[in-house]
């Protein structure tokens, strides 16, 4: 028997997953001339937000802290300048 794979790191709200599921869908049968299921893409669309959606998180995780950083280094400048002499 099959083991069921992990939960995706990210969850989409149905509406979110189910524009995903009709423009995978379009997008395979335009370009590559494959048509599947709902389901099949549903599956697809779960592989990759298991194995693309943690890197996708990190790297926006690493943004954050990038642009965190660039922030509190100009307030660390702006408080430095109200000092007085």
């Amino acid at each position: 028997m099959a083991r069921k794979p992990p939960a995706p790191l990210v969850t989409l709200e149905p509406e979110q997953s189910q524009r995903l599921v009709t423009a995978l869908q379009t997008l395979l049968d335009d370009r590559f001339e494959v048509r599947l299921g709902r389901f099949e893409v549903e599956e697809l669309l779960d592989f990759f937000a298991r194995e693309c959606g943690p890197l996708y998180y990190n790297k926006a995780v690493a943004d954050v802290q990038t642009l965190l950083r660039e922030r509190v280094d100009s307030l660390e400048s702006d408080i430095w300048a109200l000092e007085k002499p």
